[in-house]
């Protein structure tokens, strides 16, 4: 496992339309569904991801290729403080098609330069290790629901 990098991928059934609806949704990945209902992604725009459980996550729009790649800024060791360079990492969504389904992949880079303590960072990425395949798994139940 990297000290840096998580990457993690999924293949849903469902069309890249389908599936860009709801990476295109700022915070999706940490926010309540109902919370985030209609956002989309637009490039440098910033909101807020509340979760009721882990707290307020500032997310900042960083690239917006429509129906294929959105990246995103957050704070994932510092709910409730505002981004900067030392705590926050970058996630990167793509999606690629595979026939009538639809590949997503997820790559959260920028750990080593948290400015956090070793211990801090090292649960940061054991929790995001686990977390991302279950919010993978999430987001193709939703999506193959079409509860997007």
């Amino acid at each position: 496992m990297s000290n840096d990098m998580i990457e993690r991928d999924t293949l849903i059934d469902a069309s890249v339309e389908r599936v860009w609806s709801l990476v295109s949704a700022p915070g999706f990945w940490v926010a309540d569904p109902e919370s985030i209902k209609g956002t989309t992604a637009v490039e440098g725009e910033s909101m807020v991801a509340k979760n009721p459980d882990h707290g307020e996550f500032p997310v900042r729009v960083v690239k917006v290729e429509p129906q294929s790649y959105v990246a995103y800024r957050w704070a994932p060791a510092s709910p409730g403080q505002e981004l900067t360079e030392g705590n926050s990492t970058l996630v990167e969504f793509t999606l690629s098609p595979e026939g009538d389904k639809t590949r997503l992949t997820v790559v959260e880079s920028g750990f080593a330069a948290l400015a956090v303590s070793e211990e801090v960072r090292a649960n940061t990425i054991k929790n995001l290790s686990a977390g991302w395949p279950e919010v993978l798994n999430e987001a193709k139940n939703r999506v193959e629901a079409s509860t997007v």
